[in-house]
C-alpha cells in the first residue's frame, strides 16, 4: 500500500529515518502485541506513543508484522534518508 492510500484510510504517520510507521486507531484490536514486542518504540504511556527511531528498522518491521488487525503498517524508505 502507498502512503497516500494509508493516509486516505485514516492511518496516522510516524516518521523515522529508515522506516515510517502508520497507525489506525479505528481498526486496532488492542492486542498489545506492539507494546509487548518493543516498548522502546511502542509505549502508550508517552506522547507520541510511537517513536520509530528507538529501534532499527528491521526490529520495527518485526513487531508490526505481529499486529493481528493491520492497524500498524510500515513503509521502508529506499535510501533511509528521506
Amino acid at each position: 500500500m502507498t502512503e497516500k492510500e494509508l493516509l486516505n484510510q485514516g492511518y496516522r504517520k510516524y516518521s523515522g529515518k529508515a522506516i515510517d510507521v502508520y497507525f489506525n486507531l479505528d481498526i486496532c484490536q488492542h492486542s498489545g502485541n506492539c507494546t509487548r514486542g518493543n516498548r522502546e518504540v511502542f509505549n502508550v504511556k508517552r506522547k507520541p506513543w510511537i517513536v520509530v527511531d528507538n529501534a532499527e528498522a528491521n526490529e520495527v518491521e518485526r513487531v508490526i508484522k505481529n499486529c493481528p488487525s493491520g492497524a500498524l503498517q510500515y513503509i521502508i524508505k529506499v535510501n533511509g534518508d528521506k
